[in-house]
């Protein structure tokens, strides 16, 4: 399973399927590659986890959209690149999709229970933002960053239990630890069973008898932390990839949110980024236009020697095959384009005022009706 597939597959849904469509997808999945299930069954638990990891994906419209422009790369699919919904664990599975079975999903040893029984909550702690500047040079070429955050992290006194000492807990009364209170209520159908988030402990199943003294019993206080990570090639402006699990600690040993990477271009000196093609404005002059010649321009990794025909027009596009940027779906690349333009001085001497009145008067330097043809036949090409 090293190479990832397409998550709408792994789910066996259409790219269309509705939230309902793909709650239904999952849950059938989940279900058929549990670990109780298939005890001691590594490759049905990597299923397992590849299921959840494509729900993660295709359930959160963010995600999802990014998903369908660029694939994986547009996650940062690399396996273990901590994008996406890559490198979840089970504990994050259960915690996170167990509301999708009932509230009863539970955990390893939890698959036979699944009419009714404990739903401790978990809590997640919330998401982190950076803005990050690429050159076109990273784009090319994919790009380690590290970036250091104030954040919330795990209390350095409890480790992130909240509580004074190690015995600082006790289990909840009210739900005897279950995090979740039933209640019978007798209806004209019969008696109706249903279930609720505990309110005594909010669904954790302990309280907090003696709390920790630096946190207060919250598991976190504020603290930096630099955390590394890959950006892949072919990124565009205003594309976000998500860490997973390096934001906010969460309270009390919970699921840490995620760092959200929101990716920004900064303008190259040389080089106009359009799609995956780049588009360099050459400036040449009459001269070197009226008798052709080489000239070398800058490209994305150095400098590249291209031919000017005799008589080039200003607006002649030449293009460079693959010169451009790699695809972040990794389906090819693009061209550099080169716009030819003609430099006109803005002033002359008296010697070259007496060479262009000659060139002025010789019928080499007189429009033809071909050439005005030519322009008038771009001009109508860019109207329609």
């Amino acid at each position: 399973m090293a190479e990832k597939r397409d998550y709408y597959e792994v789910l066996g849904v259409s790219k269309g399927a509705t939230d309902e469509e793909l709650k239904k997808a999952y849950r059938k999945k989940a279900i058929q590659y549990h670990p109780d299930k298939n005890p001691g069954d590594k490759e049905a638990e990597e299923h397992f986890k590849e299921v959840a990891e494509a729900y993660d994906v295709l359930s959160d419209p963010q995600k999802r959209s990014r998903y369908d422009q660029f694939g994986h790369a547009g996650l940062g699919g690399a396996a273990g690149g901590g994008f996406g919904g890559a490198g979840m664990s089970m504990e994050d599975i259960f915690s996170r999709f167990g509301d999708l079975f009932g509230g009863s999903f539970g955990g390893f040893g939890g698959f036979g229970d699944m009419g009714g029984g404990s739903r401790k909550r978990v809590r997640r702690g919330s998401d982190l933002r950076v803005r990050v500047k690429l050159t076109l040079s990273d784009i090319y070429k994919g790009v380690e960053k590290k970036v250091k955050v104030k954040k919330q992290v795990v209390c350095h006194r409890c480790n992130g239990d909240g509580t004074e000492d190690a015995n600082g807990k006790s289990t909840c009364q009210t739900c005897h630890g279950t995090g979740v209170v039933t209640r019978v209520n007798n209806t004209i159908f019969g008696a109706m069973q249903t279930q609720s988030t505990c309110p005594t402990c909010h669904g954790e199943g302990e309280i907090i008898t003696k709390p920790c003294s630096h946190c207060k019993g919250e598991g976190i206080e504020i603290g930096e932390e630099v955390i590394s990570f890959h950006i892949p090639a072919g990124v565009a402006e205003g594309m976000q990839m998500s860490v997973n699990g390096r934001g906010n600690a969460a309270p009390r040993g919970g699921i840490n949110g995620d760092l959200i990477v929101l990716i920004a271009e900064e303008p190259d000196a040389n080089l106009i980024r359009n799609g995956n093609d780049l588009i360099y404005n050459l400036l040449i002059s009459v001269p070197l236009a009226i008798k052709g010649g080489s000239v070398e321009v800058p490209t994305i990794d150095g400098r590249a020697k291209i031919k000017i025909e005799p008589g080039t027009q200003p607006g002649k596009v030449l293009r460079l095959r693959n010169k451009g940027l790699p695809s972040v779906n990794g389906y090819g690349t693009g061209d550099q384009l080169v716009n030819v333009n003609i430099y006109i001085p803005e002033s002359t001497d008296d010697k070259d005022a007496e060479t262009l009145t000659a060139m002025e008067h010789s019928d080499s330097f007189k429009p033809t009706d071909a050439a005005r043809k030519e322009i008038d036949k771009k001009y109508r090409e860019m109207l329609d």
